[in-house]
């Protein structure tokens, strides 16, 4: 065998390094690549977000907040405005972040507030099912409020120490002021911190969060909360490494919120609420006489004059937080829950009110308008006694006198009389159910639509709802029927024996509209209930002619410098399902009442030639309470202007109470003196009209572009 030449032979040690070398050059190339592959990642597409990070450096963006718009009445009287207050709060993250969770520093702050550290410490808690107030009912990324309304020389104490309370600030805010204390409460409604929930549902609030920002919580505040608001402004400030403030690099100044001109006349709410407040006295204390309410309407545009509401609060107590005694309170049952608003939220039977219902049901379906009807002082109907107010008959009379004289048993036998007509117990096809149509057709059984929130619907009964609510309590009732009732048994023996057949009842055969309850529902009893605003917005429509409008509270929105005006046009919600002929036959009634009927007493002595008052009492019997009294009206009645619903629960006849209630309310309105005013007693009402020639005003209030108002003189 032939050896290889000597220059061919290469070590394998060389080849080794070559082929290292190689590998070494492909992952210098590979390293390359990628850094340029990096380098072109983050100076192209990646350029928008690391220059916005870079501007974070050095820039600085602020939340500006608006100034909320007022709340004034249709004057111009400010029923809600602002005022600036100094106001210490803490950074709840910083605080609870800390190791003690801040209470180091709410004690050293509690000396210089003069407030507890337990209650500080109470108010950074976050509000919760199992959390009792006083607690922050907001965000958590919001500053907690931990006292309000601060002496200057406190706040200036808590800036220059900024290093002992690390999370704690002291600024200026706008806050809200009510110089109408609780007049109004319940319509204007309060603020709240915004909650974290708010806060992911509503982007108009996310993007415009300042921090320190609260939403209507009822009310107006409530309904227009985004017009009052406004538009939050925005500022970027150049900095420096140290934070330090530079300069201003762009600002779009805040929109301030639009001022609220409602149709609201202070003079005439606060008459309601006296007029009101003083009916109720004087029924106690032979009734309990425990809340009412009064609604003015002007009947030509729904707008809401005045909305009295008792008890009543005031709206202020929310400022700064509210404790729980306080809280429990305004629910309570004992305080008379004045949080709610008996107008809109309260719902009663209507008694004999709603008596004109019944009668243009009557009307529509048959029943002559020229016949007589007998009116004995009891009738047994279905082998039920049912009589008159005092067991008073009238004899053979016409339903026109039925009306003025409120006589129950031709309603009753009205009622029975329809209810047979649909079949009775066991109507075959479909019933006409024509009371219960009618009443819907006046508005009652739905809401109004009124711009306010929470309002409820009362209530029409008819066999579908008897069905659907025997479904829903059959198994509760019959529980109750199979045990009875002995707690009650131990009282009361006969209440307890009641109550079981009555369970029983509901749960064999609950479903069965029967007699008794069509008699009942013809003047207003049983199940029916309706609220005071819809009772009020019914005898508008009487008024007017016909037409049922959504009441409104608001009547403009106008601009912090008064160069945008938007008018809240009235809205026509439907028209009564009544002939003219009808109307006018109710309309004649309705005038006789104060001057010969059930009202004449209350409106003795009443100018009724320079203002007719046309209206209905009524009394709403409800079994464990006393009687309840209603009083339904409007005027003048020639030339309808404005209709007044008046309710007192627990507060006796309808003649009795709440009638010289509203009559107080049209003497002032008109300016009529009361009786005891012509003799010289010091009667109540005032010597100079509230509203000159029975008239809402006309023009809205000027606002000048300097944010001032002209209040127009009345």
């Amino acid at each position: 065998m032939r050896a290889a030449p000597v220059d061919d032979f290469e070590p394998p040690g060389r080849r080794l390094g070559r082929a290292g070398l190689v590998i070494a050059q492909v992952l210098v190339v590979t390293l390359f690549a990628f850094l340029a592959a990096r380098l072109w990642y983050l100076q192209v597409p990646m350029w928008d977000h690391y220059r916005e990070m870079a501007m974070a450096n050095h820039h600085q963006q602020l939340i500006v907040p608006a100034t909320r718009g007022q709340i004034l009445d249709a004057t111009g009287r400010p029923l809600v405005n602002n005022r600036t207050e100094l106001v210490v709060s803490g950074d709840y993250h910083e605080l609870m972040g800390m190791k003690d969770n801040g209470r180091k520093v709410l004690s050293d702050l509690s000396e210089v507030l003069d407030v507890s550290p337990e209650k500080l410490q109470q108010r950074m808690r976050l509000c919760g099912p199992e959390v009792s107030r006083p607690c922050w009912p907001g965000s958590p990324y919001q500053p907690v409020t931990l006292a309000d309304d601060v002496e200057p020389s406190v706040a200036l104490q808590i800036m220059e120490r900024a290093g002992d309370f690390p999370g704690i600030s002291a600024q200026a805010h706008a806050v809200r002021s009510y110089p109408q204390g609780g007049h109004a409460a319940q319509l204007v409604g309060y603020l709240q911190p915004i909650t974290q929930e708010e806060l992911e549902a509503r982007e108009d609030l996310r993007t415009q969060f300042t921090g320190i920002d609260q939403v209507g919580r009822d009310g107006v505040e409530a309904s227009y909360d985004a017009q009052l608001r406004g538009d939050a402004g925005k500022r970027v400030l150049g900095v420096n490494n140290h934070g330090e403030v530079m300069e201003v690099i762009s600002e779009t100044p805040p929109e301030p919120g639009m001022h609220l001109v409602t149709h609201i006349d202070l003079g005439v709410q606060k008459l309601a609420e006296k007029a009101l407040a003083e009916g109720m006295a004087k029924a106690r204390p032979r009734y309990k006489a425990d809340s009412g309410a009064a609604v003015v309407l002007d009947v030509r545009t729904g707008g809401v004059v005045a909305m009295a509401s008792l008890p009543t609060y005031d709206p202020a107590i929310w400022r700064g937080g509210i404790d729980q005694e306080t809280f429990d309170e305004m629910l309570s049952e004992e305080a008379g829950e004045p949080l709610l608003s008996r107008a809109v939220q309260g719902t009663y039977p209507p008694g004999s009110t709603f008596k004109v219902s019944s009668l243009a049901a009557a009307a529509e379906n048959g029943y002559s308008l020229r016949s007589t009807y007998a009116c004995p002082g009891s009738v047994n109907l279905a082998g039920q006694n049912y009589q008159n107010y005092a067991g008073q008959g009238h004899g053979p009379i016409s339903l026109h006198k039925a009306i003025v004289v409120s006589c129950n048993t031709v309603f009753y036998n009205l009622g029975y009389q329809m209810w047979k007509k649909d079949g009775g117990l066991y109507p075959e096809g479909e019933p006409e159910e024509a009371m219960a149509n009618m009443a819907r057709g006046f508005g009652f059984g739905s809401p109004t639509g009124i711009d306010l929130p929470y309002e409820t619907s009362g209530r029409i009964p008819d066999r579908e709802w008897k069905r659907t609510f025997w479904q829903e309590t059959r198994e509760n009732n019959c529980h109750r029927g199979e045990h009875g009732y002995p707690e009650v048994a131990k009282t009361d023996p006969s209440r307890a024996a009641y109550l079981k057949l009555l369970a029983y009842e509901q749960c064999v055969e609950g479903f069965q509209w029967r007699a008794n309850e069509a008699v009942n529902f013809s003047i207003g009893q049983g199940d029916v209930l309706v609220t005071p605003l819809q009772l009020a917005n019914a005898y508008a429509a009487v008024a007017n002619g016909g037409t049922l409008h959504e009441p409104r509270i608001g009547r403009a929105l106008v601009s912090a410098d008064g160069s945008k005006v938007k008018e809240i046009e009235p809205v026509v919600r439907d028209r009564l399902p009544v002939s003219d002929k009808t109307l006018e036959y109710l309309q004649k009634a309705l005038t006789e009442v104060p001057k010969k009927g059930t009202a004449a007493g209350a409106f003795a002595g009443f100018p009724q030639d320079k203002v007719s008052v046309a209206g209905k009492t009524g009394s709403a019997d409800v079994r464990g309470r006393q009687v309840s009294s209603w009083f339904a009206s409007y005027a003048p009645a020639d030339d309808p202007q404005f209709a007044i619903a008046v309710l007192v629960s627990q507060g006796g006849t309808g003649g009795m109470t709440a009638a010289p209630i509203a009559r107080e309310i049209y003497e002032g309105i008109y300016g009529f003196e009361s009786p005891g005013q012509a003799e010289g007693e010091g009667g109540s009402g005032p010597a100079e009209p509230l509203l000159p020639g029975g008239e809402p005003p006309e023009d809205l209030p000027a606002i000048r572009p300097d944010g001032s108002i002209d209040v127009l003189d009345r």
